[in-house]
């Protein structure tokens, strides 16, 4: 790309948010869920960690980013596996979120909710079982639909 086209509004994503969030599972089948602040849109659902993509990251760089930021711990590009997405219809907001969701099995350090909230591990079924936000639902409902 020559510079005169950097910039050039097909270089950005407009109409919608890209959201980024790491479904982090351990051996014994249970997975991280994190609980959002309450003073937080969503304060108080359960959801899997992340957040939005910054300009010019790519979704696992952003994912990498943001589990560092909210939990503390590191996370590799080869261990950030495309799981599943999510995302709210148009008429839900101005610019409506796509979540991409990525399983996350290999991680260093032990995750800490370091943004507020807090984080815990659950199974599927007890994860079906907790109060979270629209997306997170689908998402859930798509990883664990045969369990």
């Amino acid at each position: 790309m020559t510079e005169p086209e950097l910039g050039k509004k097909s270089d950005r994503i407009d109409g919608w948010t890209p959201v980024v969030a790491g479904a982090l599972a351990r051996a014994d089948g249970t997975w991280l869920m994190h609980r959002r602040p309450l003073s937080t849109r969503h304060g108080g659902l359960w959801e899997f960690p992340g957040g939005k993509l910054e300009r010019g990251e790519t979704p696992v760089n952003a994912l990498i980013r943001e589990i560092r930021e909210e939990l503390g711990i590191c996370i590799a590009a080869p261990d950030c596996e495309p799981l599943a997405f999510a995302e709210e219809q148009p008429e839900a907001s101005s610019r409506p979120i796509v979540l991409f969701l990525y399983k996350i099995t290999a991680w260093i350090g032990e995750p800490a909710a370091l943004e507020g909230g807090e984080v815990g591990w659950f199974d599927p079924i007890a994860i079906k079982e907790l109060e979270k936000p629209p997306l997170d639902v689908a998402l859930v409902r798509r990883m664990f639909e045969k369990a």
